[in-house]
């Protein structure tokens, strides 16, 4: 008899979601689904603001990663306005992005996926948090909020707040870097590079002698890749173009304009999910799956820029041999970004731009469309505005980071639930290891964050006549 398991809600990240897994009449898995069930409407009820409201609304759609809304709807403004911003504005919008990179990053490895790595995928869940990992080593811990927290400060030495500062506005900023706060990010530079470079000796260890099964099948499988790249094909996470390249390293498609998205990418939608499931046109739904965030852009990019960053990246591609193909390689992107994020915000500091009061340029409503892209932490982050002549929103268009890797992660949950679901009794670490495979994404579906404590769990076993065979609830 045919059965399914559901993972309801997925826990450790940004939102609520469940998991479905498929049993043919043997109990083997035949095809898992990533369910995303909240429903957000932004695009509805923006209709209607003024556009220069849109940096502070939609930055309400993640407390995790306001900053990502903030300079993409920014970047939107711009265009409406038809102006160019000043140079030390767009540096500080630069600065801002890379603190936020860094908190976020730092969230995603100490706080919501190395509890799995060092207390193991069996362990107790109730103990399996950032808690869990306070008691074990409570040094490293301490040490992943201190360097969240610095990436944080920078946020608030710019925007007066840590989540949802109303800074960026559409032209530039509101105001520059103190003095004062120039000196305290010199100050805590070299702790936070000593953290991430504690940190990225401990995952090299940990993949070299204990997380080689999990580099095989959480989500490794070839797909193409998108992300921004500078002028010389360099890192970059602000401005620059879209590239596409494919697991081979070639390049699909390059030098392509957030403007013509709609051109290169389409968006298909399926009847068990709210979140959107985007494609390269080209090769159609759903064989033109692409992964976006951290992953992507180490790939897609010729090199960094930095010199640590640049060392880290390319023993990155030498581990890999080649390009790295597998989901559970995002973690160490991440703290590769994160010491590139450093390293830029190191040179920034010594930019006189970074205290210069022309940051800001002034405009009407010179267009009636405006379409922002900036480089969130989890990926890609389209804003797509049509105005009328009083600046008011007609319509939007978001397409998230997560959304991009939706297809990717529905690939991922099936591979491993294919490794370790024999059945419909499961473990409790064989869950856990189907849930961390969305981890590897560090997906953001709200903004909320299930960081700590013991989630409940529904699940449910399901036969092909439709009747409840089994139930599991963890409270």
């Amino acid at each position: 008899m045919a059965k399914t398991v559901v993972i309801d809600p997925v826990t450790r990240i940004e939102g609520h979601a469940k998991i479905s897994i498929y049993l043919d009449d043997a109990g083997t898995v035949e095809d898992a689904r990533f369910h995303v069930v909240e429903y957000r409407g932004f695009e509805k009820f923006c209709e209607g603001r003024p556009f220069t409201e849109m940096a502070g609304i939609t930055a309400r759609i993640c407390g995790i990663c306001p900053v990502s809304h903030l300079l993409a709807a920014a970047k939107t403004g711009d265009k409406i306005l038809a102006v160019k911003v000043p140079p030390a504005a767009e540096k500080l919008r630069r600065l801002m992005n890379l603190g936020q990179i860094t908190q976020s990053h730092a969230l995603s490895f100490f706080h919501l996926s190395s509890p799995d790595f060092l207390l193991g995928w069996d362990s107790d869940p109730a103990k399996r948090n950032v808690f869990g990992l306070i008691a074990s080593d409570p040094d490293l811990a301490r040490a992943g909020i201190r360097l969240r927290q610095f990436g944080q400060t920078v946020i608030e030495l710019l925007g007066a707040r840590k989540i949802h500062a109303a800074w960026t506005v559409p032209g530039g900023v509101r105001s520059p870097l103190s003095e004062e706060g120039r000196q305290w990010i010199r100050d805590r530079l070299p702790e936070s590079f000593e953290t991430v470079n504690l940190a990225i000796g401990l995952f090299k260890n940990l993949i070299d002698n204990q997380l080689q099964d999990e580099v095989k099948v959480f989500g490794s499988f070839p797909s193409l890749f998108m992300g921004l790249v500078g002028k010389n094909g360099e890192w970059e996470h602000y401005d620059g173009h879209l590239r596409f390249t494919d697991s081979q390293g070639d390049i699909v498609a390059d030098h392509l304009s957030e403007d013509d998205y709609p051109k290169f990418l389409g968006e298909a939608v399926e009847k068990w999910s709210y979140l959107k499931f985007p494609y390269y046109k080209p090769l159609g739904y759903p064989d033109g799956i692409y992964r976006v965030g951290p992953l992507a852009r180490l790939n897609v990019c010729n090199q960094i820029g930095t010199e640590a960053a640049d060392r880290e990246l390319q023993e990155f591609r030498d581990r890999a041999g080649g390009v790295p193909t597998s989901s559970f390689f995002y973690h160490y992107a991440r703290l590769i970004e994160i010491v590139a994020a450093l390293e830029q915000i190191q040179i920034l500091m010594d930019d006189p731009d970074i205290v210069s009061s022309r940051v800001r340029a002034t405009g009407g409503v010179n267009q009636l469309e405006g379409i922002g892209v900036s480089e969130a932490p989890r990926g890609t982050l389209f804003h797509h505005y049509q105005v009328d002549e009083n600046g008011l929103i007609r319509k939007v268009n978001l397409i998230i980071a997560t959304g991009h890797n939706n297809l990717a992660m529905n690939q991922t949950i099936t591979q491993i639930a294919k490794q370790y679901v024999h059945g419909p009794e499961i473990a409790e670490g064989m869950l856990n290891r189907v849930e961390a495979g969305i981890r590897c994404y560090d997906p953001c579906l709200s903004c909320s964050t299930h960081a700590a404590g013991q989630m409940p769990l529904h699940i449910q076993i399901v036969g092909s006549d439709g009747k409840l065979v089994n139930e599991v609830y963890r409270n």
